[in-house]
């Protein structure tokens, strides 16, 4: 199984990074603040005025360790990954199948039950542990569960690829309809009653928008380290710049970690209003203290362990991403029948 590696997140700003014998140096304002073993890390991403050393760019590549650039306030600008040692033939035949419309309909439903029976389980546990309080209409919940239950019913059948879509549209917009009835706590300062980005106009989807970039950069390294093409998906079909697969494989999940990781951080007032602010245009962006705050419960929720129920083993959370990997090549080089997305129970 593969060791459990960290992600070194940088979000002072006007850090500078450079290389010192196997090490990763962190300095501020001429002061050394971290110093990190390079076989420690899995990935290091960088917000805002954060420099690196050309040294430090060629000892990452070499050590397949791959640096995210991201604006101060998590908007993704740019990625620098070392050569691709995936075998060639794996690539070729995901593009092969990426150009098969019942192909990529096969693999687009999976991506979609997956992602539906996650958003089940959250709305379900939450009907469980927080039904009786006045703060959560667990009728309203209850219905939308109902028909997030029928969504799967109709996607086991064969569908046409934008039939499946329309789905996802759907179950995302029934979803989040109730999504706002699990914030029970701090409810004047973080209301939700639609899910909008890009800019985010409220405070709940910047920090979901904030996690599922954690998630995105996470996942398309564990593809790039299966030998995946993170680029060239099923579900999410080519654009330049997107990362279509890793949004595929991301909609599995959004419902398990990054929506239940930003609920417990509203709820449990790990994150407060003041923390945030409007800007002239609408958008909501997060200070840097929050940020910090977000980027710890992120990591410590990737070292919780879970039972994977397709290999049947107990893994860390931060591992998932890349055994779902692991799972798509076999079933791409045709050693298993389907893949398998991950379900929580």
């Amino acid at each position: 199984m593969k060791k459990l590696l960290n992600t070194l997140f940088v979000t002072t700003q006007g850090a500078y990074l450079s290389k010192e014998g196997e090490t990763v140096v962190v300095n501020v304002e001429r002061e050394v603040k971290l110093r990190v073993p390079i076989h420690t890390l899995g990935g290091i991403v960088c917000f805002g005025n954060v420099l690196c050393s050309p040294f430090l760019l060629g000892f990452c590549a070499g050590n397949g360790v791959g640096l995210s650039f991201l604006s101060e306030y998590g908007r993704f600008l740019a990625r620098v990954q070392g050569p691709v040692s995936g075998n060639v033939l794996l690539r070729r035949e995901q593009y092969r199948k990426a150009d098969d419309p019942d192909f990529s309909a096969g693999m687009a439903r999976m991506a979609l039950m997956g992602k539906i029976a996650n958003s089940r389980t959250v709305l379900k546990r939450a009907i469980r542990d927080h039904g009786e309080k006045d703060s959560m209409d667990a009728e309203k919940v209850g219905l939308a569960l109902k028909r997030l239950t029928s969504y799967l019913s109709t996607l086991e059948k064969e569908n046409h690829l934008d039939v499946v879509r329309g789905f996802e549209g759907d179950a995302a917009h029934t979803y989040f309809s109730v999504f706002d009835q699990l914030i029970l706590a701090q409810k004047d300062d973080f209301r939700f009653s639609e899910r909008n980005r890009r800019p985010p106009l409220d405070t709940v989807n910047c920090l979901l928008s904030f996690v599922y970039t954690l998630l995105v950069h996470d996942i398309r390294s564990a593809l790039e380290s299966a030998g995946l093409d993170p680029a060239v998906g099923f579900l999410h079909r080519d654009r330049p710049g997107r990362p279509g697969l890793a949004l595929d494989i991301m909609e599995e999940f959004r419902p398990f970690i990054a929506d239940r990781l930003v609920l417990s951080l509203i709820n449990l007032k790990q994150v407060q209003a003041k923390g945030f602010s409007k800007m002239d245009s609408g958008a909501v962006l997060m200070n840097d203290d929050t940020r910090k705050t977000v980027l710890v419960a992120y990591q410590e929720r990737k070292r919780e362990e879970i039972h994977h129920p397709f290999i049947d083993e107990k893994v860390p959370i931060g591992i998932l991403f890349h055994v779902q990997a692991l799972l798509l090549a076999r079933y791409l080089r045709g050693d298993i029948d389907g893949y398998p997305p991950f379900l929580w129970k």
